[in-house]
Order: C-alpha cells, then structure tokens, then sequence
C-alpha cells in the first residue's frame, strides 16, 4: 500500500536510465554491494560479490541461518524498509480510485479504512463509529469474478442498497455483489467506469443504513457566552468538543437561566478540531463546528416540559429520551 515517489527517489540517490531509476549501495560490509532498480512501482534489488562479480544469492535461501549470511539479509532487509519509508508515498488501495473514493470517505465520514485479514492485505473496510456496522469495503479481486472471460486485477467496491438495488444494476460498472448478500449489496469496479460523485452517493445510501443518528442536548450558560446573539451574524459557531459526539449529529442547545429552554437545533459538520483554551470556569482541547439548522421559541421545550419528558438536569451533553423525540417532531414543520 505504498506509491514510489520519483522526486523522492532522484533524491535519496536513485538515477533514471531509460525507464527506470538504480540505485548502487556497498553493505557494511566492504566486498559486497547491493543494485536496486525501480520500474513503476516495483523494486528488484540483487547483492554481487564485490571479488568475484558473482551475484550473492545465500540471504535469499531460508535454510542459510548463519550469522554472516544473517547480517547481509538483515542489512539488506533495512535498506529496502529505508528506501519504502523515505521513497514511496502510503496509499490505501492500489487503484487511484480506490485511493480517492478512500480519501473522500475519510473527508465526509471521519472513517479510515480497517484491514482485518492477513490473508488479504488489500481488503478495506469502512465501519460506522456508533453502530460499527460495515458501510462499505474496498477488495482487490480478478476481474473474472465479476465479469466473465475478463481477467487482471481490479479494485472494487461493495455497498449496500437494499431497495435501490435494482435501479442501480442497470448501469454499467455496477455488478451483484462479490463475497456479500446479493439481495442488497453491489460490487462497483474503480476503474474509473462510475464517476467519484456517483460512488459518493451510492456511499451515502449504504452509510445511511448503518447509520445510528447520534442526537444530543447541550447545555450553554449565557452568563459565560452570549450564545443568543452567536448566530445573528453568521449560522455556523464552534463549541467544546464531546467526546462521544460524532460529524453529522444532531444537538440541541438547551440555555440556561433567565432561558432554561432548549433554544438551537444544529448539526455538528465538523469535529475533533485541535483547540486550546482554559479559564476559572472551561477548559477545552478540542472543538466542534455547529451549524444552525433551526431556532425555537423561549417555552416551546422549557427546562418544565423536559422534565415531564424524562429530562430532569442537563449538566453536560446527553442523548435525547424517546419521548422527547416524539416531542421534537411537533416543531419539525
């Protein structure tokens, strides 16, 4: 999962001959040198006596466990662990799409990619953080598995449609789902065949349905922050980050005394922001982007009406009952 990087490469001491780039090291060892070559994104490398111009062949055998032999193939071993760390660019995926679909899903969701099994490196999946349902995975597969008589290796995507799922098997570059449910899931090829946009919001359906929407109550004190008139200029504030709140959930601001009613609703579009800041009564280390999605009525959820819903203290941000819930909806129109 990594991509060479050939300004790194002519850096490090590499030098392009034809359409590749060579790189000549002398072990510690004196009477050997080691010769790398990178074409695209491969790397061969041999080790030649240095007395003999024979090429050393000994570390490459598994049954040679002495310690001379032990040294070169350790010493050997650390200069390719050197050259992948200074050299290659980390990537997730080994399609440009699939890096970028990866990309975006980390931009939107806050999600990166987890490689579960060993017996395949490239198989990534994106899970919820509330649910921790899978949304979507990233496999590396021949494309003969989807498409008949066709062959090489592709990057493809699952995601889960459910009811759309016929509608979308009408396009090209959507197939029945490889290694899942083919009642609701699809295998999308990333070779381009669908646009980023497109995936992005078949993406969006499938998080939907493993979506648990987090919505909560946040207390304010307006003896400390005017947050009445915090959104006369603008519909976007930032507030001291709770760690269980997630991008895209729901808050309900709740201020306090002469108030005592839940004034704001507001979706957080942003979190984990790196934030500094302390005094006699807050300390924050990070911090959250609200935007203002509706303002109610001083009354209309007043601190008497919560406590009838099962709401008695709002010390701190807490999730909302059912029962206000229900009541939420009243105001929704």
């Amino acid at each position: 999962r990594s991509r060479v990087n050939i300004d790194k490469l002519i850096k490090y001491g590499f030098i392009k001959h034809n359409n590749k780039y060579i790189y000549k090291k002398k072990l510690d060892n004196k009477d050997f040198t080691t010769i790398l070559t990178v074409i695209n994104n491969d790397v061969k490398g041999v080790i030649y006596d240095n007395t003999t111009g024979d090429e050393y062949i000994n570390y490459r055998i598994k049954e040679q466990v002495g310690d001379f032999v032990s040294s070169i193939r350790e010493e050997y071993k650390n200069i390719l662990l050197d050259i992948l760390d200074k050299c290659f660019d980390k990537v997730y995926f080994s399609s440009n799409q699939a890096n970028r679909i990866a990309n975006k899903i980390k931009d939107i969701y806050n999600v990166l990619p987890e490689f579960l099994w060993d017996k395949y490196p490239e198989f990534g999946i994106f899970r919820n953080k509330r649910s921790k349902k899978w949304f979507s995975i990233i496999m590396n597969i021949d494309k003969n598995k989807l498409i008949k008589n066709e062959f090489g290796e592709v990057d493809i995507l699952n995601v889960k449609l459910d009811d759309e799922l016929s509608f979308y098997l009408k396009k090209k570059g959507i197939y029945e789902a490889y290694h899942m449910n083919k009642k609701n899931w699809v295998s999308i090829i990333l070779d381009d065949t669908l646009s980023d946009d497109e995936i992005i919001d078949l993406i969006g359906i499938s998080y939907d349905s493993a979506n648990i929407m987090g919505e909560w109550i946040v207390p304010a004190n307006p003896k400390y922050y005017d947050i009445i008139n915090a959104f006369n200029d603008t519909n976007t504030i930032i507030w001291k980050q709770s760690n269980n709140i997630i991008k895209n959930d729901i808050i309900y601001i709740y201020v306090a005394a002469p108030y005592s009613s839940i004034m704001y609703k507001c979706i957080a579009i942003e979190v984990d922001i790196p934030y500094k800041y302390k005094d006699n009564n807050l300390s924050i280390n990070h911090v959250m982007k609200l935007k203002l999605l509706k303002r109610y009525n001083k009354g209309d959820l007043s601190q008497e009406k919560l406590n009838k819903l099962g709401i008695k203290a709002i010390r701190g941000p807490r999730n909302i009952t059912a029962k206000l819930a229900q009541e939420l909806k009243k105001y929704e129109k």
